[in-house]
This record gives structure tokens, C-alpha cells and sequence, in this order.
């Protein structure tokens, strides 16, 4: 067996891509618990870290496996997660989208269609809460992620602003 940390990555993802419904967020509890738990390549603070950075640089979710791959094998771990993470999806999407489209009126699709809703939201939740976990490690921290969520869903105050507020609490040595 090839125990190649490329070839690893590959394997992970490859197959975590075809179970990441609703985006490589919904993911995140599996990839936490692979890199974290299991392989041991970073530790919990190191995948908040991680995390934290995909989500605050422009462009989509999917490159927090980027990150994860360059913190394992540098830059080839970092092509090789993500386009083990995207390839599989994309065959598939392709494949599947020229039937689909053919049955837009049979009931089966729309079951799965309706069915599809409430699993991508259980997998993101899913990930909501384990990183959440991972990221607060102490009552302040958890006190913080629970009023921005309480905020975030009751009003419509934009979400930066509780990153500001976040972000000048860790500053300041609260966290």
C-alpha cells in the first residue's frame, strides 16, 4: 500500500467530494474529523485557522481543501486535494445533469429535490457546530459564537460587523 501523503489526500477526497452535498461546508465535520482525528496532520486550533482563512479569502468555500492539502504536501497537496475534491463532483454533476433535465416533471426528481433541502442544511449545521467546537476554547469564545449566531439569524445586522466586534475582542486579549 502507498502510504504517499498525496495519494492519501487523493483517497479522502476524491470520496468526500461525492458525499459533500451543498458544497465543501457541509463537508467540513468529515474533513475535521480526517486531518484532525485520524491522520493527525493539524490539530484542532490549526483547522479553525484553516478554516478561518478559506472563508475570509475571495473566491469559493472548496479552498479550504487547498489549504488543507498545502498544510500536509506544500503545493502538490494543494492541487491534488482540490482536484480531488472538485474532479469526481464535476463528472458526476455533468453526468447527471443530461438526465435530469429530461425528467423535470417526474415526481421522483422533485422528491429528491425536496428531500436534498433539509440534508444540505443538517450537513452544514453539522459543520456550524464542530467548528464551533473546535474554535472556542473558553466561555467568552462560546458566549461570542452564540450571540453572532443568535444575531445573524434574528436581525439583519451585517455579519462583518460581528467579525469587527469578534475581531477587536481576540485583539484586545478577551479570547
Amino acid at each position: 500500500m502507498n502510504d504517499s501523503p498525496l495519494t492519501t489526500l487523493a483517497g479522502y477526497f476524491a470520496l468526500l467530494s461525492l458525499f459533500a452535498v451543498g458544497g465543501a461546508n457541509a463537508a467540513i465535520p468529515e474533513m475535521h474529523r480526517v486531518a484532525v482525528d485520524v491522520m493527525h496532520w493539524m490539530n484542532d486550533r490549526q483547522f479553525a485557522d484553516i478554516f478561518a482563512i478559506a472563508q475570509v479569502s475571495p473566491g469559493p468555500n472548496v479552498i479550504i481543501v487547498a489549504l488543507i492539502g498545502y498544510h500536509v504536501a506544500g503545493f502538490a497537496g494543494a492541487g491534488v486535494a482540490t482536484t480531488a475534491m472538485c474532479g469526481p463532483t464535476c463528472l458526476l454533476a455533468f453526468f447527471v445533469a443530461r438526465t435530469w433535465d429530461r425528467f423535470k416533471d417526474a415526481h421522483w426528481r422533485i422528491a429528491i429535490q425536496a428531500g436534498l433541502v433539509p440534508l444540505s442544511l443538517g450537513l452544514i449545521a453539522a459543520s456550524a457546530f464542530v467548528l464551533a467546537r473546535t474554535a472556542d476554547h473558553n466561555m467568552y469564545a462560546g458566549a461570542i459564537t452564540a450571540a453572532t449566531a443568535a444575531m445573524a439569524f434574528f436581525t439583519r445586522i451585517n455579519p462583518l460587523w460581528m467579525f469587527v466586534v469578534a475581531g477587536v475582542l481576540g485583539l484586545s486579549g478577551w479570547l
